[in-house]
């Protein structure tokens, strides 16, 4: 958010037990203060504007990790000062992000070519840098194909649903690519083969499927939507790529879902990313890209660096940032393993599935997803059953503590007003049964009749 200078804006006070004798008691806002503070004081200050702030475990709006082991975070503060682009300063850490790049390669089914070349990745700050990453890959690769049959590299388009994340609307928006965004419908919350093709032309620099999406937690079929794209170019000789932005997915997927077909076990995907600090269990910020193979990165986004000593290839949009949440990824990857994921997603899943099931008992609920793909789900109110609305629910919810968001669908579902509950590693069956009773308390008061007595039905893994 921008953000106007403010000179005029109330000063801060000071806590009489924090200030030391002859120190400030008063402090401006929005002004840089006259001279130097005692750093307890100045801890203090802060701390305490904070406590404003709502309860991390209670916010079931983020999708980013809010907990982590003491270790990780003892870990993460050992690395706060080093810079993840200085490789040749901090080689470990440099070798660190070369064995998370492999690691989740690997989880995402990556192919080892016969000259050796596998695939190739990044960290990033972020699934929104990973997917600009991305996205300027396919630009660039479309451009070259274009020059090449001396065609026109005017007008290039993406194609997406219109339940993308928003960083795809900048990445076109910034690099001048049309954003063609598919509809919703009744019935269809995300993109799919049959929205797909009509959108698809010369023109076309890639299609982008996400494998969970933010507005209900769902998978789009991202098999489906390559066999539509190996159909087009049997007909019209396009080769279209598919990228596939698996935020949230990317660290569940293959975890839960181990026989479902959306990474580089299908042909046409050249591309994906995932945020280690979403269900990857990282504290913010950190993403990843990987390519199916270094051929489909193009060298010209690459660039050689060497004023910090040796030649450093780097591809990203940032250049200095943070080594410290490389390493933590390091260290869920290897703490957990693969068992250890899979146990933490399903805990998470299981608690969805069972609190989406007991909303939808609640009247007037009714479900638009169940929390059977992603640990996400989203529910609506029944249309002219009652006087209220999910935006009503919301606010009174926040009254406990509880952060649910309420929202409309995009474009082709504008009337589609729901709640949606994101469900984390640390939110457990205690905060979910105490969840599902507030809500009823909640609907109660809203309709009228008071609060509701008694417990929810016990929650069972």
């Amino acid at each position: 958010m921008l953000h106007a200078h403010r000179p005029d804006a109330p000063p801060l006070s000071v806590r009489p037990q924090h200030a030391p004798p002859g120190g400030a008691d008063r402090l401006p806002r929005h002004r840089l203060p006259d001279g130097e503070m005692d750093p307890e004081t100045a801890y203090r200050v802060v701390h305490d504007e904070l406590l404003l702030d709502g309860q991390a475990r209670l916010n079931l709006a983020t999708f980013v990790t809010t907990w982590m082991e003491p270790q990780a975070a003892r870990l993460m503060a050992e690395c706060h000062e080093k810079n993840m682009i200085d490789k040749d300063e901090y080689p470990l850490t440099a070798e660190i992000e070369a064995r998370c790049v492999s690691m989740i390669a690997g989880l995402w089914n990556a192919p080892t070519r016969p000259d050796g070349e596998g695939a190739t990745g990044c960290s990033t700050l972020g699934s929104s840098e990973a997917c600009m990453l991305a996205g300027l890959a396919f630009k660039r690769h479309w451009e070259a194909r274009r020059r090449a049959a001396g065609a026109s590299v005017e007008r290039p388009n993406l194609v997406m649903g219109a339940n993308v994340q928003v960083c795809w609307e900048k990445f076109c928006r910034y690099f001048d690519v049309e954003a063609r965004q598919a509809p919703l419908a009744p019935g269809r919350t995300h993109l799919d083969a049959d929205s797909a093709r009509p959108l698809v032309d010369e023109h076309t620099i890639g299609v982008v499927a996400i494998l969970g999406s933010t507005m209900d937690g769902s998978y789009e079929p991202v098999a489906e939507i390559a066999a539509m794209l190996d159909a087009l170019e049997d007909e019209t000789g396009l080769d279209v790529p598919v990228h596939v932005d698996a935020a949230s997915g990317g660290f569940v997927a293959p975890f839960l879902d181990p026989d479902l077909l959306w990474d580089f076990r299908v042909p046409r995907v050249r591309s994906i990313n995932a945020s280690g600090h979403k269900y990857g269990l990282v504290y913010p910020g950190v993403g990843w890209a990987v390519w199916r193979s270094r051929d489909a990165l193009p060298e010209e986004l690459v660039f050689h660096v060497n004023y910090l000593g040796g030649d450093m290839p780097t591809y990203g949009l940032n250049f200095s940032r943070p080594g410290a949440q490389v390493v933590a990824q390091y260290y869920e990857l290897l703490r957990l393993g693969f068992e250890g994921y899979r146990r933490v997603q399903q805990a998470s899943r299981d608690t969805a599935t069972w609190m989406a099931a007991r909303i939808a008992e609640i009247e007037p609920f009714e479900l638009v997803s169940d929390g059977s793909e992603l640990p996400v789900f989203a529910v609506r109110i029944r249309e002219g059953e009652t006087a209220f609305d999910v935006y009503d629910v919301s606010a009174r919810l926040r009254q406990y503590g509880w952060l649910v968001p309420a929202y409309t669908f995009p474009e082709g579902l504008q009337d589609l007003a729901v709640l949606r509950v994101v469900v984390r590693n640390g939110f457990g069956p205690e905060l979910a049964a105490k969840l599902v009773e507030h809500l009823g308390e909640v609907v109660a008061a809203l309709s009228g009749r008071g609060a509701v007595g008694g417990e929810p039905t016990a929650f069972h893994h």
